[in-house]
C-alpha cells in the first residue's frame, strides 16, 4: 500500500466478543467504507504494518464492528489496538460534486479574501452541524467551519481554500 495514495479510515479502539471482533471508531462518513472483500492495512505511526482482508462490519454505536481475515481470537484482536486502518485510494468512491476527502484538504492554503494568507489546514474536526478546519500559521490557530457561508472555493491541485470570515473573527 503506497502512504501517497493511502487514506486513514479509522482507528481500533477495542475488541468485541471473544471471536476476534474489533471495535473501530470510524473517520468515513458510511460503514460502507469497511466493504467485505477490501483489502486495509492496519499498523502504528512507525511500522510497516499488515494487510488483512475485511470479512464483515456492522454499525456500532458511534463506530464499527470489523471482522478481519485471520484474526479469530481475542488475545490476536487485542494486538491491534491502537493501530490505525488505511485503504488505497483507488478502493473509495470518488467524492461527490463540493465533497472532499478531509485527507486531501490537509495541508491546504488557505486564503481570506480581507486578511490573505491566515494559514495551513492542519487538523479537521466533526461537529453536528458541520466540520470545522483547524488552520494554523506560526503559534496562531483559526478555526472555520466547512460551511458555504465560509468556503468559498476549493482547489485542490492548486492545493488552495478560499474563505471569507467576518470582519472580527
Amino acid at each position: 500500500m503506497n502512504k501517497d495514495t493511502s487514506f486513514t479510515i479509522g482507528k481500533v479502539t477495542g475488541v468485541h466478543g471473544l471471536n476476534g471482533n474489533l471495535k473501530v471508531w470510524s473517520f468515513a462518513e458510511s460503514v460502507n467504507t469497511f466493504c467485505p472483500g477490501i483489502s486495509v492495512l492496519l499498523k502504528s505511526d512507525e511500522e510497516l504494518g499488515e494487510t488483512f482482508t475485511i470479512l464483515q462490519a456492522l454499525p456500532h454505536k458511534k463506530g464499527v464492528i470489523l471482522s478481519l481475515k485471520g484474526i479469530d481470537s481475542r488475545n490476536l484482536a487485542e494486538d491491534l489496538i491502537g493501530k490505525m486502518i488505511l485503504i488505497d485510494r483507488d478502493q473509495l468512491p470518488e467524492p461527490e460534486k463540493d465533497t472532499w476527502y478531509w485527507q486531501d484538504l490537509l495541508g491546504l492554503d488557505v486564503v481570506d479574501h480581507q486578511k490573505g494568507f491566515i494559514g495551513k489546514i492542519t487538523d479537521i474536526f466533526p461537529t453536528g452541524a458541520n466540520d470545522i478546519l483547524v488552520v494554523t500559521d506560526k503559534d496562531k490557530e483559526t478555526l472555520v467551519p466547512m460551511h458555504k457561508h465560509f468556503v468559498e472555493l476549493v482547489d485542490i491541485e492548486k492545493k488552495t481554500l478560499l474563505t471569507t470570515l467576518p470582519e472580527d473573527y
